[in-house]
């Protein structure tokens, strides 16, 4: 039982970063597509206004998915680490070029600087969300066995399957950002912005639709195991939810209810999360390690949980604190395009 709720929390960090952490690198993705520097200029101000007082606090649950999953399935942990290291040290190397190009971005004093930083910024915001989630469908599939580096370093996350969960996590982070964005620039009066957000919402929501089901077909050929749990009993279960939460994202997004549609969106690309842990159940590593196998002592899952319980204490009012100050405006910086304003 103590190892199902370490499972858990590992499920609720994973949903929140997909959320949070997703929506943080879609902002990346309609930065490197926003046009040139001076059509892109007030888009690119936009993100820099959303992602502002969030961008650091969205990256907590990637660590903490990281401290729950070491310490409460060491051998798992070992196994995930010591075969996927590749992608991980790719997808490590973005999350720190992209979070330094991000700020440098902000306090540039020239157009060629703002640029250099920004196309680091904009490369990484794919490059991170793509082999984070490789390394995810390289679990999923079965490619990581038990052991230290006993799987392929290299088709262990260059697959079909990781592929397909790797652009997943680049369209459904845009598309969060494009929607969350959206109502940003309604807060703030920038009518030309909300039309702008909106179609790119609109867009990116079909698309990750059309990926999501098309992926089925992907998954029926090469991870056999993970297509039949999505496809019966609570696995299922979680897809039906994404779907229509899916598909009553993309009404609230046309008919311009973009505070709904927030909470909608995010539901419907953490069942995606929750559905993949559900579909492999009850193993950890499919064909390697069962959850009750991969998992540390009682005596150390208690610890965690214990911990856990003190943590959401003291950290859940800080970040609930926040969340409110951000929806309401209270946190906004002041609107500028970040453009071809600035001294050359």
């Amino acid at each position: 039982m103590l190892a199902e709720f370490a499972v858990a929390l590992l499920v609720v960090g994973l949903a929140a970063y997909a959320v949070l952490g997703g929506a943080d690198f879609g902002a990346g993705f309609w930065d490197l597509t926003a046009g040139s520097a001076e059509r892109g200029a007030r888009v690119r101000g936009l993100i820099e206004r959303s992602m502002g007082p969030v961008w650091e606090s969205n990256h907590v649950w990637l660590i903490f998915v990281l401290v729950v999953c070491w310490t409460t399935f060491p051998t798992a942990f070992g196994s995930i680490m010591s075969t996927l290291w590749v992608a991980l040290f790719i997808a490590l190397m973005g999350i720190v070029l992209r979070g330094s190009a991000f700020a440098f971005r902000g306090e540039s004093a020239t157009v060629s600087q703002q640029r250099f930083f920004g196309v680091i910024f904009a490369a990484s915001s794919l490059i991170v969300p793509f082999f984070l989630a490789a390394a995810i469908g390289g679990i999923a599939s079965g490619r990581v066995p038990a052991g230290n580096a006993a799987g392929d370093l290299l088709t262990s996350w260059a697959n079909p399957t990781s592929v397909l969960v790797g652009v997943l996590a680049i369209v459904t982070g845009a598309y969060l950002a494009a929607v969350y964005m959206a109502g940003d620039a309604r807060r703030g009066g920038h009518d030309d912005l909300v039309e702008r957000m909106r179609l790119r919402a609109l867009g990116a929501g079909a698309a990750a639709g059309v990926v999501a089901l098309g992926g089925f077909g992907v998954l029926r050929e090469d991870a056999r195991p993970l297509y039949d749990g999505l496809t019966e009993g609570a696995g299922l279960v979680a897809v039906i939810i994404s779907i229509v939460a899916g598909i009553a994202g993309l009404w609230l997004i046309w008919t311009r209810r973009f505070a709904l549609a927030r909470v909608v969106a995010a539901a419907a690309v953490a069942a995606v999360a929750c559905g993949w842990a559900l579909a492999q159940q009850p193993e950890f590593l499919p064909g390697a390690l069962t959850v009750e196998e991969a998992a540390a002592a009682d005596a150390t899952l208690a610890a965690v949980l214990i911990a856990f319980v003190v943590g959401v204490l003291v950290l859940a009012p800080s970040l609930v604190l926040l969340w409110r100050l951000v929806l309401r405006g209270r946190l906004d910086r002041d609107f500028r395009p970040l453009g071809p304003d600035r001294r050359r």
